[in-house]
C-alpha cells in the first residue's frame, strides 16, 4: 500500500562498512535465513503476469526466474478479494475477503502448494503477502467478530485510510484478533510450506503485535520476514529487512535533477547509523505501488532508469524486481483490473540476469552485516558521478555511475582502486591504477569485479 515518506537529515560521511557497529540490534541477537544473505527478491504480481493469471500458468516462468539466478519470490496476496465495495472489476489484491483460502481465480489450494514445491525444487523461495492491518467489508470477522475492528465516533467500522474505501480497519488491541492473525501466519507456513511474509503497511500495526507473533512463526519454520516500513525498531525482532523509500525518493529527485548526487553519501550513512548492523534495507527502482500511481521507472527516472538499477543492486542493500521490469515495462499497470504485462521477448533479461548472478556470487555485495565494506571513492565530477568501492577480503567491486545527461571525463585519484577487473556487461579487462581516467556517456554505468 501506499506510504507517505519523511525525509530525516542526515550527515556526510565518505566512507562506512557496513559492518560497523549499529543501532540497536546486533548480528548475533538475531539470525536471518542462511539462503537470504546474496538474495535478490522478486514480486511477482500474479494478476497481471499471464493471460491466465493463474497459479499454473506462473509456473511456466520459474525456469527463467532460476536461471537468472532470483533467490526469493514474492508473490502479492493470494487470498479471496472482497466483493463488497470493491473498487475496479477484480478488486484490490490488499481487500482480503478470508485469510485460510486462495483466490479461486489464481487456482485452488492445490494448486498453490503445487507451486510452491516447484519453486524449493528448482532451489528458490517463496513468500506471500500478508494483509493483517484491515480486511475486505465482507470478511467473515466482520460479522462474528465485529468487536476487532475500528470504530469512528458513531460506533460503526471505518477504514484504516479515508480514501481506502473498499477495506475496514482491524483494531489490535483486541487479545482475541492477535491470537487469530497469529495462527493464521502459522497455518500457511504449516499447511504450504512457504518461507515467510511480506507483510503489508507493517508499520501501521504495534509493533508489539509484530514481536510476539513471528517468533511464534519462527517455532514452526525460520522465516524471512519483510516490513512494508522503514523504521528501526521493526529490525528487533521481528522483521530481516524493511523499505528504504528515502533512497527509492532519492533516486526520483537525482534523475530529475532536484537533489545532487553527493546526497547519496549522507543517506548511506545515516542508514548505517540508524538500522541495526545486520538489518536488510529493501532497494528498488519499481514496485507494485510505485508502478501503478506513481508511474514505471522511465516515467520517473527517464533515460537513468537502468543506471539508479545497478545502483540498487551494488550499494549496501537488498535488491527488487518487479514483475516485468525484465521486459522493459513503459506502462502502468492497472490495479483493480486485468492488465497483462507485455514481456516482448525480454529485452532486458540479460541485464537483470548479470546484476542478480553478481548479487548472489560476490561475498562483498552479501546483505547485512556479511557485506563487504562501502568505500566512497572521489572523482573529480562530484556532482554527476558517483564512484565506489565494495570490499571484503580479495572480493573488490569498483561502481562508477554517470547520474547525469551530459558526458563525462573522470578522473580517479584514489589509492583505493589499484588492480585489475573485468567490466560485468561488456567482459572487458582494465587494470586501474591512481589517477586513472574514465570517458562516460550520458547515464553510462560500469562495474568492475576483480578477477
Amino acid at each position: 500500500m501506499k506510504k507517505l515518506i519523511i525525509f530525516a537529515a542526515s550527515f556526510l560521511f565518505f566512507s562506512f562498512s557496513v559492518q560497523a557497529q549499529g543501532m540497536g540490534r546486533k548480528p548475533s541477537d538475531f539470525s536471518h535465513p542462511e539462503w537470504s544473505r546474496n538474495a535478490t527478491i522478486y514480486e511477482v504480481n500474479l494478476r497481471q503476469y499471464t493471460p491466465e493469471g493463474t497459479f499454473k500458468a506462473f509456473a511456466q516462468h520459474l525456469p527463467r526466474l532460476q536461471k537468472m539466478g532470483v533467490k526469493i519470490l514474492w508473490l502479492m496476496p493470494v487470498q479471496p478479494i472482497g466483493m463488497k465495495n470493491r473498487k475496479g472489476t477484480l478488486g484490490s489484491y490488499y481487500s482480503v475477503r478470508d485469510y485460510l483460502k486462495v483466490n479461486p481465480e489464481y487456482g485452488t489450494m492445490q494448486d498453490f502448494k503445487d507451486l510452491v514445491g516447484k519453486v524449493h525444487a528448482l532451489g528458490m523461495y517463496v513468500i506471500i503477502d500478508w494483509v493483517a492491518n484491515h480486511t475486505s467489508w465482507d470478511n467473515v470477522l466482520i460479522t462474528s467478530h465485529p468487536e476487532w475492528y475500528k470504530k469512528g465516533p458513531k460506533g460503526n467500522i471505518i477504514s484504516p485510510v479515508p480514501d481506502w474505501t473498499d477495506v475496514a480497519g482491524l483494531d489490535y488491541s483486541q487479545p482475541g484478533l492477535r491470537k487469530y492473525m497469529t495462527d493464521a501466519l502459522i497455518f500457511w507456513v504449516k499447511e504450504t510450506g512457504i518461507d515467510g511474509f511480506r507483510c503489508d503497511v507493517a508499520g501501521m500495526l504495534p509493533i508489539d503485535f509484530w514481536d510476539e507473533a513471528v517468533p511464534m512463526v519462527k517455532k514452526v519454520k525460520p522465516v524471512f520476514m519483510l516490513a512494508e516500513a522503514e523504521t528501526p525498531d521493526m529490525h528487533q525482532i521481528a522483521f530481516d529487512a524493511t523499505y528504504s523509500w528515502d533512497f527509492f525518493h532519492l533516486m526520483n529527485s537525482m534523475a530529475k535533477g532536484k537533489k545532487p548526487v553527493i546526497r547519496l553519501d549522507s543517506l548511506l550513512s545515516a542508514d548505517r547509523k540508524k538500522f541495526p548492523t545486520d538489518a536488510y534495507r529493501l532497494r528498488f527502482t519499481s514496485n507494485h505501488d510505485e508502478n501503478s500511481w506513481s508511474g514505471t521507472e522511465y516515467e520517473r527516472m527517464g533515460d537513468g532508469a537502468l543506471a539508479f538499477a545497478v545502483l540498487t543492486f551494488t550499494v549496501p542493500g537488498m535488491p527488487l524486481i518487479y514483475s516485468g521490469q525484465e521486459a522493459a515495462l513503459k506502462k502502468r499497470l492497472r490495479f483493480f483490473d486485468k492488465d497483462t504485462i507485455p514481456w516482448m521477448n525480454f529485452p532486458l533479461g540479460g541485464f537483470y540476469t548479470k546484476l542478480v548472478q553478481m548479487k548472489s556470487s560476490r561475498k562483498a555485495l552479501a546483505n547485512g552485516s556479511e557485506g563487504g565494506v562501502f568505500i566512497k571513492v572521489s572523482n573529480n565530477s562530484l556532482k554527476s558521478v558517483h564512484s565506489f568501492l565494495r570490499k571484503k577480503d580479495n572480493d573488490r567491486i569498483f561502481v562508477v555511475i554517470n547520474f547525469s545527461a551530459a558526458k563525462q571525463e573522470v578522473i580517479f585519484p584514489s589509492n583505493d582502486i589499484p588492480g585489475k577487473y573485468t567490466e560485468l556487461f561488456t567482459g572487458q579487462t582494465k587494470i586501474f591504477k591512481a589517477g586513472e581516467k574514465l570517458m562516460l556517456s550520458p547515464w553510462q554505468y560500469l562495474v568492475y569485479l576483480s578477477d
